[in-house]
């Protein structure tokens, strides 16, 4: 697959989707001052990339560009009812339903559209994140592991998920905060682990909420320690969705601790397997969890205070 599909391709259409905003942040902010950075891909100086990205992202869109499916979109959705009222209301999990089936029928424009209307009725950026698409990212992992709709279609509507998570980003980028930039995180998949749409939506939240956040995408472990050992950081995030064993996770955080240059850093566990089981995150040495992007930030900004970093380090 990779010798038909250039990694130097890939490389390309994830440096534009995802990093662009903050590798241009230097030309940006002479242009605009304000201009907020995004969070960005720290990639794996070997050019590596797991073969679900490929299909994600190359091979997917190329299978079904000759399918010739119509798209099927979705009648009045029950958010449009309330666009341009005063009418506040929370994303449902009707709403979460309706956008998944979007995801595998319409084409990203029209999940835009779903979210311009979530947009119009109350919902932030950071709650279209935690209780519309990562739902709905959940959702379709279920019907991936029930084998209960078409792999292409599955497939396509994660891959659309992150569209709109890219276009969302850009549309609307996170807001300057006091402090912006003072507190740095690194947030990752466990090595060995495919599932990465979640480690980009927590990131892109603590974005917003003023740290600066960078994304390592399915690193092998010696990767991941080598991040700590180059540059300083306040906090890790791990997300573990496969089964582990506790050892590992507690090898990994403890190797972790021993190359960071903070020697201080915190680690926080999250994603499916911590969730069905928070006592890992004691055992295995970390310092929390959270079962959310909104609380794990919470709980983040209490275990490094802002008063508390070192920004001359984090260059």
């Amino acid at each position: 697959m990779a010798s038909v599909f250039s990694m130097k391709e890939l490389r390309s259409k994830y440096v534009d989707w995802r990093s662009g905003r903050k590798n241009d942040a230097a030309r940006e902010l002479d242009e605009t001052a304000a201009e907020p950075h995004v969070c960005t891909i720290v990639h794996d100086p070997k050019g590596a990339f797991d073969l679900s990205v490929l299909l994600e992202n190359i091979v997917i869109p190329k299978l079904i560009a000759g399918r010739g499916k119509p798209s099927r979109r979705i009648g009045k959705q029950g958010l449009a009812e309330t666009i341009g009222t005063e009418r506040k209301r929370p994303i449902s999990a009707e709403d979460v339903e309706a956008f998944t089936d979007l995801t595998l029928n319409s084409e990203a424009s029209e999940l835009l559209d779903f979210i311009d209307n979530c947009l119009a009725t109350g919902s932030s950026v950071e709650a279209i994140y935690v209780n519309l698409l990562a739902p709905s990212a959940r959702r379709l992992g279920e019907f991936w592991e029930e084998d209960s709709e078409d792999f292409v279609d599955v497939t396509m509507g994660l891959w659309r998920i992150q569209e709109v998570l890219r276009e969302l980003t850009l549309r609307i980028p996170p807001s300057g905060k006091p402090g912006q930039g003072r507190r740095s995180a690194l947030f990752s998949t466990m090595p060995g682990e495919q599932h990465s749409l979640g480690t980009l939506m927590v990131a892109e939240c603590f974005q917003r909420a003023g740290w600066d956040a960078d994304i390592l995408m399915e690193p092998t472990r010696s990767e991941l320690t080598g991040k700590f050992a180059g540059r300083h950081y306040d906090l890790v995030g791990l997300t573990l969705s496969n089964d582990c064993p506790s050892e590992e996770i507690a090898g990994l955080v403890s190797s972790i601790r021993s190359v960071s240059k903070n020697s201080g850093v915190c680690v926080m566990l999250g994603g499916r397997l911590i969730n069905e089981n928070p006592d890992l995150v004691r055992a295995c040495g970390a310092d929390g969890t959270a079962p959310d992007a909104v609380t794990a930030i919470e709980l983040a900004n209490r275990l490094v205070p802002l008063e508390a970093t070192a920004p001359d380090l984090l260059a």
